[in-house]
C-alpha cells in the first residue's frame, strides 16, 4: 500500500468552455448549438442563457489567479469550436484563438498544466443548420479540419488531451446535449448514429495528437456510471449486465479495442437501432487508440429485470429540474433487456444522483482490469444550493464530504493497483449546469449571479476551497476539515 499519491499526480479542477466563458457572440464567435439549446431553456424554464455564464471569458486572469491561490497543478477545459471556427470550417478567427493562447499562458505562467478538451457539447450551430450537425458524417471532416487547427497550435504547450466529452451522456440525453432538428425527433437511432460519427471523430484527433504532439497524451472524456442489480436475483444480474455492456463497455471497447460490445450491437440491430458503419470505419477507430481515459463521475446507476412486453418501446433516462428530491421524470427502460431504477441502499443529491463514492474505487478498479490504460477523474463533484451569507462566506460541508470520500475511494483504488494520472473536480468555479441552469453550484468558488440577474458576477471563496487547497498542499495527505 501506497502511503500517499504519486509525486507526479495533478490535482486540478474543471469546467467547459460554454458553461463558464460567456461571451457568445463577442470577437467574432458565433452561436453555438448549447447556446440555442440555453437560450430555449431560458424561454421555457427560466434557466440561465449561455450568453454570460460566468464571464470567464473576461475574467481569465483572475479566475487563474484564485486557482494558483488555491494551489491547483492542473486545469482542465475545453475549447469551444465556433470561437476558433465560427463557420465550423474555413477562416480561423483570430481573436478567438487568441483568447486560448492567453489562458494557456496564463496557466503555464502559473505553473499549471494545461488539459484541453476540444468538444464540450458545443457544435457550431451553423453546421447543425448546414447538415444536421452530428446525425451526418460529413460533421466527421469539419471536426478534423478544426482539431489539426487546435492541436497543431498549442503541440508544443498542451501535453495533455481529450477528445469527445461524455459520448455516453449525448446518447442518454440527446435533445440535452445536441440541438435535435424537428424531423428527427422520437428516431432513437440516431443516438447511436451521432455516437459512432464521435467515435469516428475520436479516434481522428487520437491519430493527431499521435502525429503531431511530441510526447503528446490523449484520450475521451467518458461519463461513466457503474451498474449494480437491483437484488442477487439472476435475472437482475443479467439486466446489471445488459446495462453495463450497453452503457458503458459499448464505449470503451470501442475506444481501447476498436469494435462495438458485441451483447450490445446484437441489441441494437434486433430494435433498429444500430449505426451504419461504412467501410474503414472500425478499421480508422483501430488505428486512433487512446493513451488513456479519462472519466466523469458522479454517481452508480442500478438495474433490475424488464420482460419483455412485446413493444419494444424504449424509454430513455429522465431528469429532475427542480432540485427536489424525488422528481426524476423516469428511468431508462428497454423492454426484455434492462430497466435502471433507484437503488435503495443509497442516498441522492437534491437531484436525485445517487451518492456512491465506493463506485468510485469499483469503477476503476473494474475498467483498469479490463484495459490495463492510465485513467484520470477529469469531472467528480456535487451540485448543490449554495448560499452565500453576510460576511460573504460559503460554507458547503455536504461538498467537502462528498469530495473528501471520493478521494479516499481514489486512493483506495491506486493502492490496488490502478494507475491514476491527475483527479480535477467539476467545477473550478461555479458555472451553468447543463439542464438545471446556475442554481444549481458545483465550485469551489462562488459567482455571485442569479438565472435572471448577472449582477457583478463577483467571486468568492468557498469553505471547500480552503478545505481542498490543503489536501493539495499535503498531496492528499490531510482530508481533515479546514
Amino acid at each position: 500500500m501506497q502511503e500517499k499519491f504519486p509525486d507526479t499526480f495533478l490535482w486540478g479542477a474543471s469546467t467547459s468552455a460554454y458553461q463558464v466563458e460567456g461571451a457568445a457572440y463577442e470577437d467574432g464567435k458565433k452561436a453555438s448549438q448549447q447556446d440555442y439549446i440555453n437560450r430555449e431553456s431560458y424561454k421555457l424554464k427560466g434557466f440561465a442563457t449561455a450568453d454570460i455564464a460566468s464571464d470567464h471569458y473576461h475574467r481569465y486572469k483572475e479566475d487563474v489567479s484564485l486557482m494558483k491561490e488555491m494551489g491547483l497543478t492542473c486545469y482542465r477545459f475545453s475549447i469551444a469550436w465556433s470561437r476558433v471556427f465560427p463557420d465550423g470550417i474555413g477562416k480561423v478567427n483570430e481573436k478567438g484563438i487568441q483568447f486560448y493562447r492567453n489562458l494557456i499562458d496564463e496557466l503555464l505562467k502559473n505553473n499549471i498544466e494545461p488539459i484541453v478538451t476540444l468538444y464540450h457539447y458545443d457544435l457550431p450551430m451553423v453546421l447543425v443548420e448546414k447538415y444536421d450537425g452530428w446525425i451526418s458524417r460529413e460533421v466527421v471532416k469539419d471536426f478534423e479540419y478544426y482539431a489539426r487547427y487546435v492541436i497543431s497550435e498549442f503541440k508544443d504547450k498542451v501535453k495533455y488531451w481529450t477528445t469527445i466529452n461524455e459520448q455516453s451522456i449525448i446518447v442518454q440525453y440527446i435533445d440535452r446535449k445536441n440541438y435535435i432538428p424537428e424531423k428527427y425527433q422520437g428516431n432513437n437511432q440516431i443516438r447511436y448514429q451521432i455516437n459512432h460519427h464521435m467515435n469516428l471523430a475520436h479516434a481522428t484527433a487520437c491519430k493527431l495528437v499521435h502525429e503531431l504532439v511530441p510526447n503528446g497524451l490523449v484520450g475521451a472524456a467518458l461519463g461513466y456510471a457503474p451498474v449494480y442489480p437491483l437484488t442477487s436475483d439472476p435475472k437482475d444480474c443479467m439486466a446489471a449486465q445488459n446495462a453495463h455492456d450497453l452503457r458503458n463497455a459499448f464505449f470503451l471497447d470501442a475506444y481501447f479495442k476498436g469494435e462495438y460490445t458485441k451483447s450490445a450491437m446484437i441489441y441494437l440491430e434486433e430494435h433498429g437501432l444500430a449505426p451504419i458503419i461504412e467501410e474503414g470505419d472500425l478499421e480508422l477507430m483501430k488505428e486512433g487508440y487512446s493513451d488513456f481515459l479519462a472519466l466523469n463521475y458522479y454517481y452508480s446507476d442500478c438495474a433490475k429485470y424488464c420482460p419483455d412486453d412485446g413493444t419494444k418501446e424504449i424509454r430513455y433516462n429522465g431528469v429532475n429540474l427542480t432540485g427536489k428530491k424525488g422528481e426524476m421524470s423516469g428511468f431508462e427502460t428497454h423492454p426484455g433487456f434492462y430497466e435502471m431504477c433507484k437503488n435503495p441502499k443509497l442516498d441522492t443529491t437534491d437531484w436525485d444522483w445517487s451518492i456512491d463514492s465506493i463506485g468510485l474505487e469499483y469503477l476503476l478498479r473494474d475498467i483498469y482490469a479490463r484495459y490495463g490504460k492510465p485513467l484520470m477523474i477529469t469531472e467528480n463533484g456535487i451540485g448543490a444550493f449554495d448560499t452565500l451569507v453576510e460576511d460573504k462566506a460559503i460554507h458547503d460541508p455536504y461538498r467537502i464530504n462528498y469530495l473528501r470520500d471520493h478521494i479516499i475511494a481514489m486512493k483506495a483504488a491506486i493502492d490496488k493497483g490502478v494507475e491514476m494520472m491527475a483527479y480535477c473536480p467539476w467545477s473550478a468555479i461555479d458555472l451553468l449546469s447543463t439542464s438545471n441552469g446556475v442554481k444549481k453550484r458545483y465550485g469551489f468558488i462562488y459567482v455571485d449571479r442569479t438565472d435572471d440577474d448577472p449582477k457583478e458576477l463577483a467571486r468568492y471563496k468557498k469553505d471547500s476551497y480552503y478545505w481542498y487547497k490543503k489536501v493539495i498542499k499535503t498531496k492528499g495527505n490531510d482530508l481533515g476539515d479546514i
